[in-house]
């Protein structure tokens, strides 16, 4: 039988810088030190004159949310700072970024409703601009909590710990698939989203979890390669070990059950490698 070769999947030159959410803006007046992680998103374009765009797209206070981070920015000495805003899919089909895209040195998705975002967002020109300059240029894409989820495939979109023991549950759906085969929860150890993230996995064991406390980021590096920032912790959950659950019964008011998920829990300096189990994805 002849060999099958291995399709080519290029490696990003991008960055992502994936926020916990509720990251030190430099508010508080006590502390002197530059907030860490938007230090980092900085640090990590490498250049003095940076240009970085927020799109605030995700919140319902996109105003408010834009000015928070400009002037966190401008604390910094960061003047370059543009708003980024649709309240609706027409809008991002028809407003013209292309040049403000390809200028911009940093993205930041700010936090929201990370349904909006896939909704809007998805199969648009916006997005495969996005995408294209990931792959193909240094620029770094940062999002803070629902702007951090929804980077992921599969994302989840509903099921906050109420009913996060129910099996089905949560709901998920296909996010922006800046990384793939892996699912990002935000709020991790705050909110208690542990079980909703173990359900997930269990319905796509291919797949693992990445729950970020808050104030607390991951850096990817090269599509795959992780680091962890920030105050908190992240926790990984895999599923490829996984011998039973019943997240397929799905009886009404029935506890989930898993056996041998496989959990690592990362702190700042931690390194973690993205497994690549389902090629061509990196």
């Amino acid at each position: 039988m002849k060999k099958i070769e291995e399709p080519f999947c290029p490696v990003p030159k991008g960055i992502l810088l994936i926020v916990g959410g509720h990251e030190d803006k430099g508010e508080s007046v006590e502390n002197s030190k530059p907030p860490e992680i938007l230090s980092s998103f900085i640090d990590l374009i490498r250049k003095k004159d940076n240009i970085i765009e927020v799109i605030t797209t995700a919140s319902s206070v996109g105003v408010e949310s834009f000015d928070d981070y400009r002037k966190a920015f401008a604390t910094m000495g960061f003047e370059k700072v543009g708003h980024i805003h649709h309240d609706s899919r027409l809008e991002a089909q028809t407003e013209n970024l292309e040049e403000r895209l390809a200028k911009a040195d940093g993205i930041f998705f700010s936090g929201g409703d990370q349904l909006k975002l896939t909704s809007i967002y998805g199969g648009t020109a916006f997005l495969l601009q996005l995408k294209q300059r990931y792959i193909h240029d240094h620029v770094v894409i940062a999002g803070t909590s629902a702007g951090a989820m929804a980077m992921s495939t599969p994302m989840i979109y509903a099921g906050n710990k109420d009913v996060q023991q129910m099996a089905g549950e949560i709901r998920i759906t296909v996010g922006l698939e800046f990384l793939k085969d892996i699912c990002i929860d935000t709020h991790f150890v705050d909110r208690s989203r542990f079980v909703r993230m173990a359900q997930v996995i269990a319905t796509n064991p291919t797949s693992i979890g990445i729950g970020i406390e808050e104030d607390t980021a991951v850096i990817v590096r090269n599509g795959k390669d992780a680091e962890v920032i920030g105050n908190g912790v992240v926790i990984i959950v895999e599923g490829f070990e996984l011998t039973r659950s019943n997240i397929f019964d799905n009886r009404k008011d029935e506890r989930i059950a898993i056996e041998n998920l496989k959990v690592h829990i990362l702190s700042k300096g931690s390194k973690y490698a993205l497994p690549k189990n389902n090629p061509p994805h990196i």
